[in-house]
């Protein structure tokens, strides 16, 4: 079986798990095959922890769930060195970071320090710890929830922190339909009745997913809209001036790489061999939403940002 096909049986049988979030579960592969990092923000109960659990369990990979809390420490990520008195020497426990897949949970509840560290792993794939630096595994993955309802007690990430996840999605509550579908899925699986076989994808198999995503062509014209659009949240003036009231600051550069990488994996995923403008419409609100920097006459007249980037998309045109 080739390797396109074994990640769309993969993507099957997560759709199949993870019952009404069949966004959350192609935004989480496109993020593994983009090599990148997932925020994701919806109220508790919507699967979010089941839908990364259920990649890793698929995909044979160490997965560790920390949960934020306002007194955690770095140490509790990066792990720490043991003075063993017996030898006269520093021992390394590694924290949770030395696994593959890992799901911080309410990132916004824990302080700075703690949210620089896992950061730092993020975008070096290293933790540096008592003047020594250790690799991260090549196959890292980073999902982080944030929940939209409490405030109170909270550190919120700054923008440009917000700037290291690859793409930033919401998650909505299911339809009565699949409501219904996931009470069945529950008792069955209480009752032990599952009985269909994992995928078992291997690091391998994912490294070589990978290189095939860099392999889906991708034309100049749309090489340019990319560009052109994360642009225009720089300069929203030349395009409507009620959108350059509206934005304070625009997204960087790692918007453009991530717009490239992210609609390659999604045209990988659907199996095409070139992306089209339609995979760059489609991530481009996960992609730009916590890039954006709204002005306070947008937060008065509540404009959200995904309002702004339909705006966007409707203005720049494809070249």
């Amino acid at each position: 079986m080739s390797v396109h096909a074994r990640f769309s049986q993969l993507q099957q049988q997560l759709n199949g798990k993870v019952i009404g979030q069949q966004s959350l579960v192609q935004r989480l592969l496109v993020v593994l095959l983009a090599d990148g990092h997932l925020l994701v923000e919806g109220a508790p109960g919507l699967a979010k922890t089941r839908a990364i659990q259920q990649l890793a369990d698929q995909l044979a990979v160490s997965f560790q769930r920390i949960q934020f809390t306002p007194d955690l420490l770095p140490a509790d990520l990066t792990g720490t060195e043991i003075f063993r008195p017996q030898t006269g020497d520093f021992n390394f426990h590694p924290g949770p970071l030395f696994n593959q897949f890992v799901l911080a949970d309410e990132i916004n509840r824990a302080p700075a320090k703690v949210q620089s560290a896992l950061l730092e792993a993020m975008s070096e794939r290293q933790v540096s710890l008592g003047g020594e630096t250790r690799k991260l595994d090549e196959v890292f993955l980073v999902m982080a929830t944030q929940n939209p309802l409490e405030q109170e007690g909270t550190y919120p990430l700054p923008e440009a922190q917000l700037d290291r996840f690859l793409m930033h999605t919401w998650v909505s509550y299911p339809g009565p339909e699949e409501e219904l579908a996931i009470m069945r899925l529950v008792r069955e699986e209480v009752a032990d009745l599952e009985t269909e076989a994992a995928t078992q994808l291997s690091r391998q198999g994912v490294m070589a997913a990978r290189r095939q995503v860099m392999q889906v062509h991708l034309a100049e014209p749309l090489e340019r809209y990319i560009v052109d659009l994360v642009q225009a949240t720089r300069r929203p003036g030349q395009y409507d001036q009620q959108l350059a009231g509206w934005l304070q600051l625009g997204a960087g550069p790692r918007a453009s790489l991530a717009l490239d990488r992210c609609s390659r994996a999604l045209a990988w995923l659907q199996g095409r061999k070139e992306v089209l403008p339609e995979d760059i419409q489609q991530l481009a609100p996960d992609v730009l939403r916590h890039r954006l920097l709204l002005s306070f006459e947008a937060e008065a007249e509540g404009i959200s940002r995904d309002a702004i980037i339909q705006r966007l998309l409707s203005l720049v045109a494809v070249a």
